[in-house]
C-alpha cells in the first residue's frame, strides 16, 4: 500500500525522502510527492504516476532546499491517480502538510463539518480531511492539534505532519497501520516500511496504536493518546542494504526465487538441534496442546495458501482438525471459536488488515495465537501469544516467493513439534522427518537445478489467455499458490481445481489447446492424476506435467514435464512451488509485464 516517509536533520531533505520512496515503490502506488519546510513555508510537489516523474520535475530533489520533510506514494482508494488527489495534502493557509496512510471512514461527515465552516476542498481524498482539522484545531500549540484532530478520526491511518510555524519538526502518528520511527545521529526518520530506513539507520522504533511521535534532529518523544509521554526502547534491524539490492538479477522476483533455498535454511537451521525441532519463542505445553480441541489458521493471500498446505500436516500429524480461513471472511462471522482454539495467523509484513482484525476478534473469543511473520515486532508479532519468525529476510517484490516457502517450512517444523509434544508421532518418523527438514535448502536447489528449461516453456505457452492447475492433496493446495502466482505477474486468467473436480463442471471449459499445469507429485494419488491429464488431453487440452525427479510415466500423457526432487510428500510443497514460480516469472516476462510491480497489487495491504 502506501509508502511513507519522514526526514528531519541538517541535510536537505527531499533527496533523501526521493530515495525512501524509491525505496518502498515495491509497495504499488500510483502517484506521489514531497513537501518540504524553506523556513516559514511549505513546498510541495506532486505527480501522479512512477516516481521518475517526480523526480524529474525536483531535479532529484535539488530544487528544494529544507533539511524537514515528508513523502508519500499513494495507492488509490479514495479518488483517481490525479496530481490533485496525490499526497502531501496542505491546508488552505498552507500551515499544514499531511501525508497518510490508511483509510478515514467518517471522512464524509468531516469534509462536510469542514466546508460548512469555510475550508475549501481541492481533492477527492479522505486525507485533505487531517489537514483542514488540524488546521482547525491549531492556536500554537502543535501536540494538541495533533490530539484533537486524531480524536475526531475513525478507520485506520498512520500519518505524518509537517507545520510551517515548527521548523524543523515532525509529527508521526499510528493507528491500525504500519509506522516506524527510524534513530540517528543528528537526524530522525519516519517511514511506513523499514527497507526505507535502513540505508541511513538500522536503529528503529515501534509504534504501538493511538501512539504518536514529535520528531526533532536531536530527539524523538513518544506520547499515548492522553498526552502522556512514553518510553519505548529501540531495536535493532539486522537486514543490510545488500539484503534489499537486486545483486545482479533483472527482477528482485527472480533473485528471490533464487534465494530460496538460503530462506529456508534460515528458517530452518536455527530450529534444528540435535535431531530435535526446538522452536523458541514458543511455550506450549503437552497439557496446554491437549486442551486444545480445534486450530484455526487465518490468512490472506499466499499466506492463506501456506495455510492451506501446513494443514495436510498438522492434521496428519497432530490428528487434531484444522480450519483455514480467508481473514477478509473470519473477521466478519460468528466464528465457533473458544479458549479451546489454537489460533494460527500468518502474515509476512505482519500488518495485514483483515488478519489483524480477524486475530483481535478471535483473541476476544479466548483464542491462543501463535503468529508466523517475517517482521520483527510488526503488529501482528506484538499481538500474538507466541511468534515464529521465518527470517527470510527483506521480500521486495511485490508477488511473494520466498515469504511462502518459508512460511510452509515453519508451519511443518510446527506440525512435527506439536506432534511429538502430543505423543502422536513414532520415533522414526519423528526422525525420517527432521531428516527430511533438514534437507530442504538442498531440495530447493535441486528444484532450481532441475528446471533449466522453464524459460522456453514460458516461451511456448505464454500466449494462453486463459488455463487451469489441478492437482489432489497437498499438490491441489500447491495449486491454490501456482495458479495465484502466475495471475498476479503475467495477468492472465488462471484457476486452482482439485482434480477430482473436473467432472463437476470445470472440464467443460477444456477446449482445443488449452494449457492444464497437472501436478502429479504427491505418487499415492498419481494413478488417478494420470486419469484426470487423459480427460482433459481427451478434449484437446495441452498439459504441462509435474512430476517427482525420474518419474518417466508423467511423459506418456503430458506434452511437457517440470521436475520436483524427490522427499517425504509432507515436504513437497516447498520445492514443488520453484518451478511454478519460475514458471510465472518467465510467462510474465515473455508478456512485457511490470514483475515487481504488478498493476493494482500491493506488498502489504494495510487497508481493507
Amino acid at each position: 500500500m502506501c509508502g511513507i516517509i519522514g526526514f528531519t536533520g541538517a541535510k536537505p531533505a527531499a533527496p533523501m525522502l526521493l530515495e525512501g520512496l524509491r525505496r518502498m515503490e515495491y509497495r504499488g502506488y500510483d502517484s506521489a510527492g514531497i513537501a518540504v519546510q524553506e523556513g516559514t513555508q511549505i513546498r510541495a510537489a506532486r505527480a501522479s504516476g512512477r516516481l521518475e516523474h517526480l523526480c524529474a520535475m525536483t531535479h532529484d530533489g535539488a530544487d528544494y532546499a529544507g533539511t524537514c520533510g515528508i513523502g508519500h506514494t499513494r495507492w488509490a482508494t479514495h479518488g483517481a491517480p490525479t496530481e490533485c488527489n496525490a499526497h502531501p495534502h496542505l491546508s488552505n493557509d498552507g500551515l499544514f502538510a499531511v501525508v497518510h496512510n490508511g483509510i478515514i471512514e467518517n471522512y464524509q461527515p468531516l469534509r462536510e463539518e469542514l466546508m460548512a465552516k469555510g475550508y475549501t476542498f481541492h481533492s477527492e481524498t479522505d486525507t485533505e480531511v487531517v489537514a483542514h482539522l488540524l488546521d482547525m484545531y491549531y492556536d500554537g500549540n502543535l501536540k494538541n492539534a495533533v490530539m484533537k484532530t486524531v480524536a475526531r478520526l475513525e478507520g485506520s491511518y498512520s500519518l505524518g505532519v509537517v507545520c510551517a510555524e515548527h521548523p524543523g519538526e515532525l509529527v508521526a502518528v499510528r493507528y491500525a497501520s504500519p509506522l516506524i520511527l527510524g534513530v540517528g545521529v543528528g537526524e530522525n526518520y519516519f517511514a511506513s516500511d523499514v527497507t526505507a530506513l535502513i540505508g541511513h539507520t538500522r536503529t528503529v522504533i515501534y509504534l504501538d496504536d493511538g501512539e504518536f511521535a514529535v520528531l526533532s534532529p536531536e530527539k524523538i518523544t513518544i506520547y499515548d493518546c492522553t498526552g502522556a509521554e512514553v518510553k519505548r526502547a529501540p531495536s535493532h534491524i539486522d537486514w543490510t542494504m545488500e539484503a534489499a539490492e537486486k545483486g545482479g538479477y533483472a527482477h528482485f522476483m527472480l533473485k528471490e526465487i533464487m534465494e530460496q533455498p538460503h530462506a529456508v535454511k534460515s528458517a530452518i537451521e536455527p530450529r534444528l538441534k540435535d535431531g530435535r525441532v526446538v522452536l523458541g519463542g514458543l511455550d506450549l505445553s503437552r497439557a496446554q496442546l491437549e486442551d486444545i480441541h480445534s486450530i484455526v489458521i487465518t490468512a490472506c493471500g499466499s499466506a492463506y495458501h501456506a495455510g492451506c498446505v501446513g494443514r495436510y500436516a498438522i492434521e496428519e500429524l497432530c490428528r487434531i482438525p484444522v480450519q483455514v480461513e480467508v481473514a477478509s471472511e473470519l473477521r466478519y462471522r460468528n466464528p465457533l471459536i473458544d479458549e479451546h482454539t489454537l489460533l494460527i495467523v500468518i502474515s509476512q509484513s505482519g500488518e495485514t488488515a483483515d488478519t489483524i482484525a480477524a486475530m483481535k476478534e478471535c483473541k476476544k473469543r479466548g483464542a491462543r495465537a501463535i503468529a508466523i511473520v517475517n517482521v520483527v515486532d510488526s503488529t501482528i508479532a506484538r499481538l500474538a501469544d507466541d511468534v515464529l519468525y521465518t527470517w527470510a529476510g527483506p521480500e521486495i517484490a511485490v508477488a511473494t516467493t520466498k515469504g511462502y516457502t518459508t512460511q510452509v517450512a515453519v508451519l511443518t517444523l510446527l506440525a512435527v513439534y506439536m506432534a511429538d509434544q502430543l505423543g502422536r508421532i513414532s520415533p522414526e518418523r519423528y526422525a525420517a522427518l527432521v531428516e527430511g527438514i533438514t534437507a530442504l535448502p538442498e531440495r530447493c536447489q535441486r528444484a532450481i537445478d532441475l528446471n533449466s528449461h522453464i524459460d522456453r516453456l514460458a516461451r511456448k505457452y505464454h500466449k494462453n489467455s486463459s488455463l487451469f492447475f489441478i492437482g489432489r492433496n497437498l499438490d491441489y493446495a500447491a495449486c491454490l499458490e501456482a495458479s495465484l502466482k502466475l495471475k498476479e505477474v503475467s495477468y492472465l486468467h488462471s484457476e486452482a481445481y482439485a482434480a477430482g473436480e473436473l467432472k463437476h463442471g470445470t472440464i467443460a471449459l477444456i477446449e482445443e489447446g488449452r494449457l492444464v499445469v497437472a501436478l502429479a507429485c504427491y505418487e499415492a494419488l498419481f494413478d488417478k492424476m494420470m486419469s484426470n491429464i487423459k480427460e482433459v488431453k481427451a478434449r484437446g487440452a495441452r498439459v504441462m506435467g509435474v512430476a517427482l525427479e525420474g518419474n518417466r510415466r508423467i511423459l506418456t500423457e503430458a506434452d511437457d514435464a517440470v521436475y520436483v526432487p524427490r522427499t517425504d510428500p509432507l515436504l513437497l510443497p516447498i520445492p514443488e512451488m520453484i518451478p511454478m514460480q519460475l514458471f510465472a516469472y518467465y510467462v510474465a516476462k515473455e508478456n512485457g509485464c511490470d514483475i515487481d510491480k504488478p498493476k493494482n497489487l500491493a506488498k502489504s495491504v494495510t487497508v481493507e
